[in-house]
């Protein structure tokens, strides 16, 4: 999938995954896609409930190689 843009939140522990990708979004037009990669185990449910309570789309979720997660996501 291709994103605008990617914010590398590893190594970063909640809230900051979320925070990080609020702030990333709010300066992105609507229909942009953002790409997060997180290795905090909590972003698993955090990075989802963000995107529903804050109209934005979760487009796709996955594991990489090395553990970590990537997500992408629409701007409302």
């Amino acid at each position: 999938m291709t994103a605008d843009d990617t914010l590398d939140t590893i190594g970063l522990l909640c809230p900051l995954p979320v925070l990080k990708a609020r702030k990333a979004l709010q300066a992105m037009p609507s229909g942009a896609v953002l790409r997060v990669l997180a290795s905090d185990p909590a972003a698993l449910v955090d990075i989802p409930h963000f995107c529903q309570e804050s109209g934005h789309e979760l487009l796709e979720k996955h594991d990489l190689p090395d553990g970590h997660q990537a997500y992408h996501i629409r701007k409302g």
